[in-house]
């Protein structure tokens, strides 16, 4: 399903505009799949009610990580984004030496429903069930059909050192990919979607092994304005609350 011979065709420019992109390394990439089968994929999505685990950051956001168990088109682009071959085009295209995680553990398809946004945060960076694993790349296929500006939804990139704001629009069949880092903050504003018209996309989640941590492990940053002090106030208290529920308790995310 994946365009193997366009990518690897064009990976000198695709790497190129990824690495010099502003205000960190990131990419959108247009016609990423076989239009024909991405259509009949986003045609066959089911209503997802799995409930995304974002809590007070997100609304109406929903998640199935084993997308794959659909079968048909959705197993043909799982075994193609979990392919060798897809790892090392996006480690030529970054410039990362990288692997695919092939549970898409907190990935697979995405669902935001009415209303849904997702506040600006910095994601984890090592795996929590493989400690080894540093999350080098967040891989995002946009699959929203007719999409148009006002509908919302773009994603937003701020580089947390800086300041600086850019946004990337989610067309349909387009492949955004960004850095992960304790900087690369990124989220979307509530959408205006049609009615039973989904932002949906599928995210997968690229990692490289690191045998010592280059970095202390950090659960998901949430950056919250002051407008909103409970909200603020309970971004701040996050990190340390998710440490401690992490004693008591596996990760729910794992579950889905």
């Amino acid at each position: 399903m994946i365009r193997f011979d366009y990518l690897e065709q064009n990976k000198e420019k695709l790497r190129q505009d990824f690495l010099n992109a502003k205000p960190f390394p990131h990419i959108g990439i247009d016609n990423f799949c076989d239009e024909t089968k991405l259509l009949e994929l986003y045609n066959n999505i089911p209503n997802i009610e799995t409930p995304s685990a974002d809590y007070v950051f997100a609304k109406a956001k929903f998640e199935k990580s084993k997308f794959w168990e659909l079968g048909g088109v959705f197993k043909e682009l799982y075994d193609d984004l979990t392919n060798p071959r897809f790892a090392e085009l996006i480690s030529f295209i970054t410039n990362e030496n990288i692997f695919i995680d092939a549970a898409f553990y907190g990935g697979g398809i995405h669902q935001g429903k009415k209303g849904s946004f997702l506040d600006m945060h910095a994601d984890f960076n090592y795996h929590p069930l493989n400690e080894d694993w540093y999350r080098n790349l967040n891989l995002l296929i946009y699959m929203n059909k007719d999409w148009k500006k006002e509908y919302g939804g773009e994603l937003k990139l701020e580089d947390g050192r800086t300041g600086v704001k850019t946004e990337v629009d989610v067309p349909f069949n387009r492949l955004a990919i960004m850095h992960c880092r304790s900087y690369t903050l990124h989220g979307y504003d509530p959408i205006q979607f049609p009615e039973n018209m989904f932002r949906t996309s599928i995210a997968a989640y690229a990692y490289t092994l690191h045998k010592d941590h280059l970095e202390a492990p950090r659960t998901t940053v949430w950056h919250v304005k002051k407008e909103n002090p409970l909200k603020y106030f309970l971004s701040k208290i996050w990190v340390p609350a998710v440490k401690i529920k992490s004693l008591i308790s596996k990760s729910k995310t794992a579950d889905h």
